[in-house]
């Protein structure tokens, strides 16, 4: 198998941790799989502990199951998972959105309104995944709580990396939400904003859900390079 080097940022474990979770999120690790350490290690240019660790922290996440004599396999994640897991992320999203309606200043407004603009700007184009990011980031930092600001970093996880790249037609509807989410903010509306917030979330969860929901036949056209699977029991 090729040796890569996967660019997504962070330690070894976090991405190695990123790339499997994309891989079985977009149903690329089907269920069922059982996952080949070796294969792994050489196609990801590194050590097997670091694979080992990313794998026990998937594992936490429940989507793999980690046993002594038969290795790894994929649980994978279905449609409903998909639902209930960006219901919970809307939710955390929601509160976020509420939060900092009430505390936000102009000055974090015209913030949130400039990285608005990159997102726009990086529309159909790979950037826009880091310009989304920073965007809700500001956002959840407005709220101005550490602890929920950690919730969210552990549900949204659920997001694949390559979301955009999977459903384009989902950038508009993004933008959008983006703007109507911003002036409910500049206009100190919680209700509002936490309705928005959640409903953005919801509505990207019902999609992904859809699409994966529609069967794996074009799932592997869309990803960034082939899944490490073996019939060999991991090691």
């Amino acid at each position: 198998m090729t040796r890569r080097d996967f660019g997504i940022s962070g330690t070894v474990r976090e991405r190695a941790a990123r790339e499997l979770r994309d891989r079985i999120l977009t149903g690329v690790l089907p269920a069922g799989s059982r996952v080949d350490i070796d294969a792994i290690t050489e196609e990801f240019a590194t050590s097997r502990t670091p694979v080992r660790e990313a794998l026990l922290e998937l594992s936490f996440e429940g989507l793999v199951r980690v046993a002594p004599r038969s290795g790894v396999t994929v649980v994978g994640i279905g449609p409903q998972d998909v639902l209930d897991s960006f219901a919970i992320l809307g939710a955390l999203a929601g509160k976020a959105a509420e939060w900092a309606a009430e505390r936000i200043d102009p000055a974090g407004v015209a913030e949130l309104r400039s990285l608005a603009c990159e997102v726009a700007t990086s529309a159909g184009s790979a950037a826009i995944v880091d310009a989304n990011w920073r965007l809700h980031r500001r956002i959840h930092l407005a709220a101005g709580s550490p602890r929920l600001e950690a919730q969210i970093r552990q549900a949204v996880r659920v997001v694949p990396s390559n979301f955009f790249e999977l459903m384009p037609a989902q950038e508009d509807h993004s933008l959008a939400d983006h703007d109507d989410l911003i002036t409910a903010l500049a206009e100190g509306d919680a209700a509002r904003s936490r309705t928005v917030a959640e409903r953005h979330v919801v509505d990207a969860g019902r999609s992904l859900a859809g699409w994966l929901g529609g069967g794996s036949a074009s799932l592997r056209t869309l990803t960034r390079m082939p899944a490490p699977v073996s019939d060999t029991t991991a090691r």
